[in-house]
């Protein structure tokens, strides 16, 4: 089946109940059981839920994997996979991560005994000498947030497996209509589906997508023991917004493409943070292993021109935190989504103090062009 075809009935069996074309939403917290110790396959609803379960079972395949596992939100799914590592390992990852996973790994799992390093993990000398005897995990982000760097997924994870390593994939900005990795040789593919998964701003979620039966024990234990599930309302609106990805994912693309193009030309901007623009050596490689180069984009101005005054001067716009959703967000990562990281370590790694980034949603293209070259008009 192609994408469109499996994101509407891969996860849906008609209800034996009634006989519905949707899986219901099973709000229960537990499930009768026939007989003591029959191994029913709901038990309790933080290990099993129906809803949950469909939602599960059409992200494990529109990422071509064989196990999925909903949580309460992205950072509960990063978590997840984090949690695979013990004390004295050591994780290699993208020098541009989001805020969220920078602030877990330096404040919280560094407590724990494990050490990390932050390189251009696109850069296949610098991520093998990143290595160390006990580099147990790379992670990658790509397209990155908020640089939309691209690494190049094949060639990490063989770097990553000739040490004995897991590869992780954060797959959020690119959504699995537009890029798979674990077909690139990624061992665990995760995204916060608050974002493109979600698509209408409504929900928190996080899901994690493996192809390793042995891989997926382990992610099962974890989950259950930590306890962060999607709720079964949430799973069925995710699930419900699945059925739509690939129409929206198609709109964005094209929307960010068109709006990526006006700004590469205009007097007042600087630089643009687009994966595809021809002639990068991003380009090249999400060329090769990308259906499509998303709907994030990033952007400096010229320098002295007030960011500020150019973010609040939108209009449809709306200045806020988050992507990936229908309706067009912009923000300013130094104070919002990335403040969590250093000022220092930012500027280290490219995310400077002016970096604005956008996320195109599915308006009509002409509306947002407009919008954003009045507010540039202004400053």
């Amino acid at each position: 089946m192609k994408f469109e075809t499996k994101a509407i009935h891969a996860g849906d069996q008609e209800d034996p109940l009634t006989g519905a074309v949707v899986t219901p939403i099973y709000q229960t917290s537990t499930y009768h059981q026939k007989e003591l110790g029959g191994g029913a396959k709901y038990e309790y609803t933080r290990g099993e839920n129906p809803t949950r379960w469909a939602l599960e079972r059409t992200m494990a395949t529109l990422e071509n994997g064989t196990d999925g596992f909903a949580f309460s939100s992205g950072m509960a799914a990063i978590h997840t996979a984090m949690s695979l590592l013990k004390s004295g390992d050591h994780i290699v990852m993208a020098n541009d991560v989001y805020g969220g996973t920078f602030r877990l790994v330096d404040k919280i799992l560094s407590q724990l005994g494990i050490t990390y390093s932050m390189i251009d993990t696109n850069d296949a000398q610098a991520l093998e000498a990143a290595i160390q005897e006990n580099t147990k995990m790379v992670y990658l982000e790509t397209p990155s947030n908020p640089l939309l760097h691209i690494t190049d997924i094949k060639k990490a994870s063989e770097i990553g497996h000739n040490h004995h390593s897991l590869v992780v994939v954060d797959n959020t900005f690119a959504s699995p209509y537009n890029q798979n990795p674990l077909d690139l040789g990624a061992d665990i593919v995760l995204h916060s589906g608050t974002k493109y998964l979600g698509g209408h701003a409504d929900l928190l979620s996080g899901i994690i997508v493996v192809k390793d039966a042995q891989l997926a024990e382990s992610i099962k234990l974890v989950q259950m023991s930590i306890g962060a599930v999607l709720s079964p309302q949430d799973s069925y609106l995710l699930n419900r917004s699945l059925k739509t990805l690939a129409l929206r994912v198609e709109k964005h693309n094209k929307n960010a493409a068109q709006l990526a193009d006006f700004l590469n030309r205009h007097e007042k901007i600087a630089k643009i943070y687009y994966p595809g623009l021809p002639g990068t050596q991003d380009y090249e490689i999400a060329e090769r292993q990308m259906r499509g180069y998303g709907g994030m984009l990033s952007l400096e101005l010229v320098e002295g021109l007030d960011v500020a005054k150019f973010v609040e001067g939108m209009e449809l716009f709306a200045l806020a935190e988050s992507l990936g959703g229908v309706e067009s967000l912009i923000e300013v990562p130094a104070v919002m989504t990335h403040a969590s990281i250093p000022r220092e370590i930012r500027l280290e790694n490219g995310i400077k103090d002016e970096l604005v980034r956008v996320s195109v949603g599915i308006e009509d293209i002409d509306d947002l062009i407009a919008d954003m070259s009045q507010a540039l008009d202004r400053l």
